[in-house]
């Protein structure tokens, strides 16, 4: 029932931390998988390193006809598409580290940042399901997982990011945190509105990952879950198969979240 053989699955943002483990994971399922990112040679090349036949195609999810272009190579290549992973997002880098604590609160968060995560976060969803799923209404099958977050659920706790000296030099922005929550909501939308058809709409919600991050921060957001550590990159591999394959076959609308216990306290 988790088997993937025969299935063809694009997953954007697939050059990121947790997107090439969503590509290792559908391709060790038996997925062809389309690696989907901004960086066409970059998708080309670890395309190359899947188990699966699998291609790279560069694509800007906020650009629709970038995504039809891709959509019509995945059809000539391999004549159908069966999963869609949601993945790609902006979360707010900022360009000058020393001026991050003033630009990354609320009153001053600039109108720029906030579209942009609007832009891809939530837009680049709508865009890609509506042209990558529109495909699955029209063979009466398919499986789209749209990627949130905790904070898509719960506030953030802006405690997480005071240093150990007592200074804070980043505030989780607002729109990271408004457009996953959008991203929760429209697949409740769609999952409705594409039940006639067999095609089910569902969220994987992760956790946080540790990725180098300040020794500090680790041992504090690892104290606000119940397993007390932050997610490895791979954690989220279990979770994806199960909704993209035949064992979530009656399972649309969901918010499936892996986050340690993070958002049950």
């Amino acid at each position: 029932m988790f088997s993937l053989i025969n299935k063809t699955a694009i997953v954007t943002g697939a050059l990121g931390l947790i997107g090439k483990e969503h590509c290792k994971a559908l391709s060790e399922a038996g997925a062809n998988v389309i690696v989907a990112d901004i960086d066409d040679k970059k998708s080309e090349e670890f395309a190359k390193t899947l188990k699966t036949e699998s291609i790279g195609i560069g694509i800007d999810v906020t650009n629709k006809d970038s995504l039809i272009n891709a959509r019509d190579k995945i059809l000539e290549k391999f004549g159908h598409i069966d999963i869609l992973v949601n993945n790609a997002a902006i979360n707010d880098m900022f360009e000058n580290p020393k001026a991050a604590s003033e630009q990354s609160k609320f009153e001053n968060y600039p109108l720029e940042l906030w579209q942009k995560s609007v832009d891809v976060n939530l837009t680049g969803v709508f865009l890609c399901s509506q042209v990558f799923g529109t495909e699955m209404a029209k063979q009466k099958s398919g499986s789209i997982i749209n990627i949130a977050s905790t904070y898509g659920m719960t506030a953030p706790d802006q405690s997480l990011y005071i240093k150990k000296d007592g200074t804070q030099d980043f505030f989780k922005p607002p729109a990271y945190s408004a457009t996953k929550g959008g991203v929760i909501m429209f697949t409740r939308y769609l999952a409705a509105y594409w039940g006639k058809d067999n095609v089910r709409v569902n969220t994987l919600t992760p956790g946080g990952v540790e990725n180098n991050q300040d020794e500090f921060f680790i041992e504090q957001y690892s104290k606000r879950t119940m397993l007390n550590r932050m997610a490895k990159p791979t954690d989220y591999k279990g979770a994806l198969i199960f909704l993209a394959s035949d064992s979530s076959n009656y399972v649309t609308g969901a918010n499936l979240v892996v986050d340690g216990g993070w958002t049950e306290w």
